[in-house]
């Protein structure tokens, strides 16, 4: 081996050390390559979901006393809708009836998907996106949407629309018939709208105007079904 081929491979040698010190060896424990495909959360951000109840014991200091479960008892926490309806009050007698007939009802964890939704529905029926708004809605409802909808694109007519966001959600009344359980709230809520002809010039409201916009929908799901989508099925205008 003459001179320059001991050079040459001391020079590898060398950088073969440097690499190895660098990118460190395989253990066989490396984390694989992020795949954005390969997520399996169960999610849909098309839909107001019902999570499960919690079992972790910080988290069901919201639904049990010392007596132990009330689901699993068949009793009811004192402090079961805090923050959502007061004690021994007809509504909380009423989302007594709903937890009844879903186990996993909670009242929290609805109201946030529910403001979701309201989000969801409002900005979508402004654009006229009938793919987002068909899973979100019941038959009939969709139906109305989607009549409006089309009377506007034959008209041309487009709805300027920007959602500042949810004031206020409250839960206003609740009630169970069988396994159909059915939740309506009250929104308040602040947009800018206006709605434009074929020339873009406003002929309804204003796109700078902030509106105060108050809201009554009631929400509807089967309790026996596996599909935790809650529908819309009924709107009105707050008292």
């Amino acid at each position: 081996m003459n001179l320059l081929n001991i050079i040459l491979l001391a020079i590898a040698v060398g950088v073969f050390l440097k690499l190895r010190s660098v990118l460190g060896r395989r253990t066989g424990h490396e984390r694989p390559p992020y795949d954005p495909y390969s997520d399996t959360g169960t999610g849909n951000d098309k839909v107001v979901t019902l999570p499960k109840r919690p079992r972790d014991g910080a988290a069901r200091d919201r639904v049990v006393d010392a007596a132990g479960d009330p689901f699993a008892m068949g009793g009811t926490a004192p402090n079961r809708w805090r923050g959502i309806a007061e004690p021994d009050s007809d509504l909380a007698a009423k989302l007594d009836s709903v937890a009844a007939a879903d186990r996993d009802f909670d009242g929290e964890a609805f109201l946030h998907g529910a403001r979701q939704a309201y989000e969801m529905i409002v900005t979508a029926f402004a654009e006229g996106d009938r793919g987002t708004l068909r899973p979100l809605l019941s038959e009939d409802v969709y139906k109305s949407f989607e009549g409006a909808i089309s009377q506007r694109e034959k008209d041309g007519l487009t709805v300027d629309q920007s959602f500042i966001g949810i004031d206020k959600a409250t839960i206003a009344d609740a009630d169970a018939t069988g396994s159909r359980v059915r939740v309506t709230v009250a929104f308040s809520s602040k947009i800018t709208s206006c709605t434009k002809n074929a020339d873009s010039v406003a002929i309804e409201g204003d796109p700078v105007t902030v509106r105060q916009v108050n809201d009554v929908w009631t929400f509807e799901r089967d309790a026996k079904s596996r599909d935790p989508n809650w529908q819309l099925v009924a709107t009105g205008a707050a008292a």
